[in-house]
């Protein structure tokens, strides 16, 4: 049983120190293998670059002699010991939900990122010792037999499950089904559990409705909240990290839907990916890329139903949902990637490149093309059978066969059964809006008329993007640089990415003046830096709009059957006045 300790002796540093047991060795080499990446993050990480001091000693504190196989692998000479330690430093110093951090008042460590494994110990039963203070508690996913110590059913178990460590943390529980829901704080912020409990409740009692069970036993929240703007989320086998800020603003209505939002999100997750899960993942493999095409199932999905199901339950108001929809059709048209890689191709390269936007117009997001693609697929599958079967059905089918069974569902699995619960053929939905690079209007503008929607294309509101096609860098915000050109525009003929603005038909970009300098004006002489290189160019508008802004809102003249097949899918009536904006 290999046994784990974590403890530190100056937070100031970042450095945690590590020590790994490993007993009842019987070969002259073993193996130990740090992993290269986390779930929930495809893409490789390469947490070995953040170990220093690494070393492996006998029972007697002698050392053994250890080289490095790989990045992450290293080959030890047990030299006929029966049991080694290995030692190493870890610097915890990343502060995002997949990260590991070191403060003097909290400790929080995905294991993940930091334990190694001995080859052929993979599935043993592991414990992990933390020396910390005695005032100090544990917001965590496993069990705790005891004080400060916390035990694993194997390696998978141990890393896939953080931890918060404290003397501050906030907690509160509510149950549902039997099951207990523990909600944790970390940080400046305070929650208000009078509003927080009941939302929680309501979006979690709609997720036990949808999928019939739950697969773990309790389920924990671990929220670190900053005191800096910050937003990020990942899912657990039984629990999620949510990093938010600012502190101050925690229940403001600006922040606390993020938090509503991410949480409903993280714990669809619970089935979507932490069970139900590509075949391709199924065991993980910690050393290299698991390639797999159905990003657009285990974000897509579980995005679209992360804020539709706060929605449905009563949490978000119909006006609320469409202001988030609106946010992820924002995000989705800031570029053209739609139309040279499929989102089925853009999830086999989020090994490629990560989540960073990468070249200009390659990819999409698997989780704004996929949860545009979920909805779409929801109501046509509503319009197909009359409301009486939905993408809940194709989810709960996918945790009754898949998730339970433990087997992993192929790419081709997830068509055949939204294909047998519509009762029609897909092929031409798959083809164009999942394996193909089809705008996505032509699906979703058709699939909003049977709720009652529309789908609104309006220029963009700054000319120099709508007439023109380009966007500046929001980055740099004192400057006024090209951050985004469109392809075919009037801006891709004479202006690049990385472009200085400095004139406007001989006036001085000063104070963001560029909209009022370009207001009303159909051609524009430019004067620019590009590589440092003074240069001068003409800008001439063509007539059609670029860059334009889309929003989803209620159709006035929907009939008495749209609006009721609103309320089936919205469970919210649809005479209430919505207020939305593509912006």
């Amino acid at each position: 049983m290999p046994h784990y300790h974590l403890s530190f002796q100056n937070p100031l540093t970042g450095f945690l120190q590590v020590r790994t047991s490993i007993e009842n060795i019987t070969t002259p080499e073993l193996y130990l293998q740090l992993p290269a990446w986390r779930p929930g993050r495809y893409e490789l990480q390469n947490f070995a670059q953040k170990v220093q001091g690494f070393e492996v000693v006998a029972a007697d504190g002698s050392p053994l002699p250890c080289r490095k196989e790989t990045k992450d692998r290293w080959r030890v000479a047990t030299q006929g010991n029966q049991t080694l330690e290995v030692r190493y430093n870890f610097y915890a110093r990343q502060m995002d939900a997949g990260g590991s951090w070191l403060a003097e008042d909290f400790l929080y460590v995905n294991p993940v990122n930091c334990l190694l494994t001995a080859q052929g110990y993979e599935q043993e039963p592991c414990t992990l010792a933390l020396d910390l203070p005695e005032n100090w508690q544990i917001a965590c996913g496993l069990p705790e037999p005891k004080r400060h110590t916390l035990h694993a059913r194997n390696f998978d178990h141990l890393v896939d499950s953080p931890f918060i460590a404290s003397a501050t943390l906030q907690h509160e529980v509510y149950e549902e089904q039997g099951i207990p829901f523990h909600v944790w704080f970390q940080g400046d912020g305070a929650p208000d559990w009078k509003q927080i409990l009941p939302h929680f409740r309501a979006f979690t009692q709609e997720q036990l409705a949808l999928f019939g069970s739950f697969p773990v036993q309790d389920y924990h929240f671990l929220n670190i909240i900053l005191p800096y703007t910050h937003y990020h989320g990942v899912e657990h086998l039984n629990s999620t990290v949510i990093t938010l800020g600012p502190s101050e603003r925690l229940m403001e209505p600006a922040l606390y839907k993020e938090l509503l939002g991410v949480s409903c999100h993280e714990l669809f997750h619970t089935w979507n990916i932490k069970q139900i899960r590509p075949k391709e993942m199924l065991p993980y493999d910690f050393t290299q890329e698991n390639y797999f095409r159905t990003g657009y199932v285990a974000e897509g999905v579980t995005t679209y139903y992360g804020d539709y199901l706060l929605a449905r339950s009563g949490v978000f108001t119909a006006d609320q949902y469409f202001q988030e929809l609106n946010t992820v059709l924002r995000r989705h048209t800031v570029d053209q990637g739609e139309a040279n890689l499929s989102v089925a191709d853009s999830s086999f390269d989020t090994w490629l490149d990560g989540y960073k936007p990468g070249i200009p117009d390659r990819k999409v997001s698997i989780y704004h093309k996929g949860c545009l693609a979920a909805l779409v697929l929801d109501l046509e599958i509503r319009k197909a059978t009359q409301n009486a079967r939905s993408l809940d059905n194709v989810m709960r089918r996918m945790w009754e066969e898949f998730g339970k069974t433990g087997i992993g569902y192929a790419e081709a699995d997830y068509q055949r059964l939204a294909q047998e619960v519509a009762g029609i053929s897909l092929e031409t939905y798959f083809r164009e809006m999942i394996f193909g690079t089809v705008a996505f209007e032509k699906w979703l503008a058709p699939a909003l008329e049977y709720v009652g929607c529309t789908l609104e294309k309006e220029p963009a509101v700054l000319p120099h993007e709508s007439l023109y096609g380009f966007r500046l860098n929001a980055a740099l915000p004192t400057a006024s640089v090209i951050g985004y050109v469109a392809p075919n525009s009037p801006a891709a003929a004479v202006l690049s990415v990385d472009d200085e603005l400095v004139a406007v038909n001989g006036r001085k970009l000063e104070n963001a003046n560029l909209a009022n300098l370009l207001k009303g004006q159909t051609q524009a002489e430019i004067t620019l830096f590009r590589q440092k290189t003074l240069k001068t160019v003409q800008l001439k508008a063509d007539g059609p709009v670029y860059l334009p802004q889309y929003c989803v809102q209620k159709n006035p003249k929907a009939n008495a059957a749209q609006q009721e097949n609103f309320r089936l899918w919205l469970k919210q009536d649809f005479n209430v006045p919505v207020k939305t904006s593509g912006g």
